[in-house]
């Protein structure tokens, strides 16, 4: 029997000794475990995502200033989905029932159809593949343009990480990133600075009890593919891989995360293909052209510690 809730469809992935649940609803990944280890804060479906947990974030992650964009000397107007700073948040999807495409034990392809709306003009093909890995789980983000001009593209996801058991806050994050965005009252990009001698230098590892981030990095070195990690005092390490052209990180953390015993501090590891605002800036935007596809992925990797 097909179970369906706020998550939409409820898929099970279960190989290798992983299991991942997807949620039709914005392609979201609502848990993964490795071994029975947890690795993302799991969403039960019964509420929209807290904080996005695990949405998938297209045709933009992150914000679009005032919700405004110029296209082709064109002033385009997109819906205002963040009230309380006025801008467009994490793209047009997040709210969408992809379809199933294809699904196996260890694999699922979801898809949707992207139509032209307010302040977006391209009809895109939509994909988020979801694959297993005895070591953890790829995501693969795919678009295809069914326009007849070039579309521009970023993606992303919202992933909430965990390592095991280990307190949230006894985890240490890894960045390693030479740039991070500065940003206004409003959380809108004003300039990209160098980390160095500031607060959001985590390339040798800060305690996450001591961050309070929604940042977002850029400058980033791939290390075996890893952009970003988090390490338990035991030594398990989860790390967040991407590919090389996926060149910016997103961490938030929260303190009012929704847990059985009340709210509590949780980080998301956010990978993405462009930084904030970026229809504005153009910042790597990709522009596909039509009947052009693209596609590139990210994941999680988990290492055990000491038994």
């Amino acid at each position: 029997m097909t179970t369906i809730d706020a998550a939409g469809q409820h898929l099970v992935l279960d190989a290798d000794g992983t299991r991942a649940e997807i949620g039709t609803v914005a392609a979201v990944l609502r848990s993964v475990t490795v071994g029975g280890i947890p690795i993302t804060e799991p969403y039960d479906g019964r509420t929209p995502p807290p904080f996005s947990n695990g949405i998938s974030l297209t045709p933009w992650p992150n914000r679009v200033r005032d919700a405004r964009w110029t296209h082709d000397g064109e002033e385009l107007q997109l819906d205002v989905t963040e009230v309380d700073r006025g801008n467009a948040l994490h793209g047009l999807l997040r709210n969408t029932d992809y379809v199933v495409r294809e699904q196996s034990a260890s694999s699922v392809t979801l898809g949707t159809y992207l139509p032209p709306q307010h302040g977006w003009p391209f009809p895109l093909d939509v994909t988020v593949r979801f694959e297993v890995r005895p070591d953890g789980i790829t995501v693969t983000h795919g678009v295809t343009n069914l326009g007849d001009r070039r579309a521009p593209y970023a993606t992303g996801a919202h992933p909430f990480l965990r390592v095991g058991a280990a307190p949230v806050e006894d985890l240490v994050l890894t960045v390693p990133a030479a740039t991070y965005f500065d940003v206004d009252e409003r959380l809108n990009p004003i300039a990209e600075r160098p980390v160095d001698g500031t607060p959001y230098d985590a390339r040798t590892g800060l305690r996450v009890a001591d961050l309070e981030y929604d940042t977002a990095f850029g400058g980033v070195t791939h290390l075996e593919g890893a952009s970003a990690w988090l390490t338990a005092p035991d030594g398990a390490r989860l790390e967040l891989v991407q590919d090389v052209d996926w060149g910016y990180v997103q961490v938030f953390t929260t303190r009012k995360f929704p847990r059985a015993d009340g709210p509590g501090l949780a980080i998301a590891v956010e990978p993405m293909t462009a930084p904030p605002d970026a229809l504005n800036t153009g910042q790597g935007l990709q522009w596909i052209e039509p009947d052009a596809t693209s596609e590139g992925s990210w994941g999680l990797r988990y290492t055990p510690g000491a038994r």
